[in-house]
């Protein structure tokens, strides 16, 4: 679906379907989470950009708050669109649009778009998101 006015597609949206996704991660490994337990995918534009790398490195510094609550932290450039596509994020070029999902029990249970974020204190915001999944 596109949306006319901001001309960029509609993402997945809260209640939806997880959709089954197999990609490799940066250690050459074949991934394909099932979705089940709270999982967060954050999709972001491009490696190297401020915006992402704030983000980026906001999540690994909440890493471990995030392993306790039990979820899988997932951060995508995705730049050919395998994951992106399933999820019906927007690919444009080599750039992938900025939008985190939080999954679990099967299904899409927070969508946060680039057009309400603040990369500053985006991770710490998810991980509100991912606790109140995982009670």
């Amino acid at each position: 679906m596109w949306s006319v006015a901001a001309e960029r597609r509609v993402a997945l949206q809260p209640g939806d379907p997880a959709p089954e996704v197999t990609a490799r991660n940066q250690a050459g490994e074949t991934v394909s989470p099932a979705f089940a337990e709270p999982t967060v995918l954050y999709f972001y534009p491009r490696d190297g950009t401020p915006g992402c790398t704030l983000e980026a490195r906001e999540f690994e510094a909440d890493i471990e708050s995030f392993r306790r609550t039990g979820a899988a932290v997932y951060l995508l450039a995705d730049p050919d669109g395998t994951v992106a596509d399933a999820f019906d994020v927007e690919v444009q070029g080599d750039f992938v649009d900025r939008v985190t999902f939080v999954l679990a029990d099967g299904e899409v249970h927070e969508v946060v778009d680039a057009d309400t974020m603040n990369p500053e204190g985006h991770a710490a915001d998810v991980l509100e998101a991912v606790e109140a999944v995982a009670e």
